[in-house]
């Protein structure tokens, strides 16, 4: 960049891609300098620029800039007048590319291209050894307003924030490679940024939606309040019927075990565009639901997950094989290139040749990075202790096992499966595994009674709460007591085993009833996605998941857009025992890159009998590993 286009106290605009938005900086008071040219000033924020020290010099540099988006900086773009005087001629520039999206022809843009000053274009790329071209940020500023006129035309009813427009933006150019991976976060919006996508692909054939049971009353909800104009049909229950090929866009809303279950009719439509939401249920490329997405014939295909990878690489290879398999290749083929490397090897030059690789086709953005104005979640791990009971239940459990043995190879696994799913349900209760004294709840489990007392201190503040178990039991169980203890009303569970309608009155009760209990227990797999639980500030988890990304899906029922209070998630552990390795585990692998590791419970059962005993026996783990 050459320093005498960056004169010091000029406004300059650099359109920043990823934000879909103008940045402005340069100005000692940028904020008056917008404000008497008639320009949005947006809100503040740092952004990383590519800046000059010298004549010869540009390094790359965090600014302070405004960040304005295209929906409201374009308008006044064209109406002022910003030739000359304080502002640099990277606003000149913007002005005339807003005024050629009206009647720009390829010569105008080209010559504009030509003369952009390096300020408008200097957004750096990932890695910051470059900078946008001049070329690709004008295609990149003309592709968000074709969005933007779009999605007005398609009646969209929402005001998408401009990291979501980037997204839809993103979303529509998959249509030239034939599908990818919205990744975004669990909580920025990727239900809107699909709606907004559908509707604006407009003259197409019908549209699909495939998502689990418990979403598709949300999806349903969202396409009529944010795209009225599109019929929906639900093609889920009994006596389900596809739509005969009419003219017009049609939203055909289902779920995987219907998609399992008629796969052929479901394959035998051609569809345009088909959205996979909460796109972790077809991770499993050996799958009935993974195989039969991989059959439907689309023109796009999107996979939409805030977890592209929770326990192995070969996730990604799945999402991959059904929404664009030429880019992977063959699953012996990236087990060889990329899994073994990078999950074995720990190879970074693999992790880094798979990341170049996905690129195009993977778009994932995190709350801290686009979401700023949401407030910050805190973390607690809170110390439970054993009673003298589950102590008792707890040894015998561990001798039991090993006395009796273990075995070996399958059976082995299963063995070992079987004895944490025993231990880590007396850390819960001893009811999840005897039937004495049934009658009473009260005083024989230290985590129970630690949560009654955090729930009850919670309740008696005026506030709600969300409490996850991973067990269906242990939910019942703690419906029934709480009931009991808290004299807030009956404390209600939503689990799997409710329909589907029964799962949203409760979630609506919750969010927006005025005589609604104000904990709500939720199975940790039928509830920890695709629900907007913003009424809640606390997310309590009962008990441990083995992987920490299934637990974060989890916590952002309540921390998405929409929450404008800190959230308090609060880890419930006993100490001595299993769950402190669940623990440490957890540590680790969030400091894996996107939480590739291997399968724990086959990590597990390949150890020595001595070792893995010394790893369950309470007397040999010790002091907590996470104090």
């Amino acid at each position: 960049m050459d320093e005498s286009s960056v004169i010091p106290g000029r406004l300059q605009a650099t359109f920043v891609p990823t934000l879909a938005s103008l940045a402005w900086w340069g100005n000692a008071d940028i904020e008056a300098a917008l404000t008497a040219l008639g320009l949005p000033t947006g809100t503040a924020a740092t952004c990383r620029l590519a800046v000059p020290v010298d004549a010869t010099t540009v390094t790359p540099r965090t600014v302070e800039v405004r960040v304005a988006g295209l929906a409201e900086a374009l308008p006044a773009l064209r109406a002022a007048d910003v030739d000359g005087g304080e502002c640099g001629a990277s606003v000149s520039a913007w002005r005339q590319a807003a005024l050629l999206l009206d009647d720009g022809d390829d010569a105008s843009w080209a010559a504009l291209s030509a003369a952009m000053p390096t300020a408008a274009h200097a957004s750096l790329c990932d890695n910051e050894t470059a900078i946008v071209t001049a070329a690709a940020t004008l295609r990149q500023f003309a592709a968000v307003a074709c969005t933007l006129r779009d999605l007005a035309t398609a009646g969209i009813r929402a005001t998408l924030r401009p990291y979501q427009t980037h997204g839809v933006t993103w979303l529509r150019a998959l249509a030239d490679v034939g599908g990818g991976i919205l990744a975004d976060e669990m909580g920025l919006g990727k239900t809107l940024q699909a709606i907004s996508l559908l509707a604006t692909r407009t003259g197409s054939g019908p549209h699909l939606v495939v998502c689990p049971t418990s979403v598709i009353g949300n999806w349903r909800r969202e396409l009529g309040r944010f795209a009225p104009g599109i019929p929906v049909i639900v093609y889920h229950g009994a006596n389900r019927e596809l739509p005969t090929p009419a003219p017009g866009p049609v939203v055909v809303l289902t779920s995987y075990s219907v998609l399992r279950s008629d796969t052929a009719d479901l394959a035998a439509v051609a569809w345009d565009c088909v959205v996979f939401d909460e796109a972790q249920q077809i991770k499993n490329a050996t799958s009935l639901a993974a195989k039969a997405a991989a059959r439907l014939p689309a023109a796009l295909k999107v996979a939409m997950t805030g977890t592209p990878v929770e326990n192995r690489l070969e996730e990604l290879w799945s999402l991959f094989h059904v929404t664009n398999p030429a880019v992977l290749g063959t699953r012996a083929r990236f087990r060889q290139r990329f899994a073994g490397p990078i999950e074995s090897g720990r190879s970074r030059t693999a992790a880094d040749r798979l990341a170049a690789v996905i690129e195009l086709y993977v778009l994932r953005r995190t709350k801290a990075q686009v979401a700023t104005e949401l407030p910050p979640k805190q973390f607690s791990t809170v110390a439970c202790t054993l009673t003298d009971e589950q102590t008792r239940l707890y040894r015998e459990a561990v001798a039991d096992a090993f006395d009796t043995g273990l075995g070996s190879g399958i059976a082995r696994r299963g063995n070992v499966l079987a004895l944490l799913t025993m231990l880590k349900q007396i850390c819960n209760h001893p009811a999840q595994v005897t039937t004495v004294d049934e009658s009473r709840l009260a005083g024989r489990s230290g985590k129970l009674d630690r949560a009654t007392e955090m729930l009850t201190e919670i309740v008696a503040d005026g506030d709600r709460v969300l409490v996850f178990t991973q067990y269906r039991g242990t939910g019942e169980l703690l419906s029934t007591h709480l009931t009991a203890e808290l004299a807030a009303g009956p404390i209600p569970f939503l689990h799997g085993g409710l329909n589907v309608k029964r799962r949203q009155r409760l979630v609506d009760d919750f969010q927006t009833g005025s005589d609604a209990a104000p904990v709500l227990i939720l199975s940790l797999r039928a509830a920890g996605f695709g629900l907007n639980l913003t009424r809640a500030s606390h997310v309590l988890h009962y008990d441990r998941w083995w992987n920490p990304a299934v637990e974060a899906q989890a916590t952002d029922r309540a921390h998405r857009i929409g929450q404008h209070r800190t959230v308090n998630v609060y880890t419930l552990v006993t100490a001595g025992t299993i769950e402190d390795h669940i623990a440490t585990m957890h540590d680790t692998k969030r400091a894996l890159a996107e939480t590739v590791s291997g399968n724990v419970e086959a990590a597990l059962a390949e150890l020595p009998d001595t070792e893995l005993r010394e790893l369950f026996e309470l007397d040999a783990i010790g002091t907590p590993q996470w104090a």
